[in-house]
């Protein structure tokens, strides 16, 4: 796992793994309700593993806007995702987590900054961590 990056081996990419994230797994929102974190914790397997991927509807917002939010979602994990990563090592859990805008739209936020994505992220990963027994 890159320390301050994520590789290929770290994205949610198959498409089976998107469908057991979101048929199988638990919804987690954020207190101010603007992200939302689904996500699929699997116990007990022999190789830990973290997987991630960022996805915003088309009803959010144009092509730009969308690609803006989930740069600031990737950012915001990417800084965030040491403290997570060490829980799943040390517990040897599998977690797959898609993270999402809830309540954010280019209607309601014209212009979104990283000061307003990250306590959000980092809040919904401390849930997460949280969740591993």
């Amino acid at each position: 796992m890159k320390r301050y990056g994520i590789s290929k081996k770290e994205r949610i990419k198959k498409k089976r793994e998107f469908e057991a994230v979101y048929s199988k797994g638990k919804v987690i929102i954020s207190e101010s309700g603007k992200f939302k974190a689904n996500y699929l914790l699997l116990e007990n397997q022999k190789q830990p593993l973290l997987k991630v991927a960022f996805a915003v509807s088309r009803k959010a917002g144009n092509a730009v806007w969308r690609n803006r939010i989930k740069r600031l979602l990737r950012e915001s994990y990417r800084l965030n995702k040491q403290s997570l990563f060490e829980k799943v090592t040390e517990n040897k859990v599998q977690v797959f987590v898609i993270f999402s805008p809830n309540n954010v739209n280019k209607i309601k936020f014209k212009k979104i900054y990283l000061r307003d994505v990250q306590p959000e992220v980092t809040m919904l990963l401390g849930k997460i961590k949280d969740k591993i027994k």
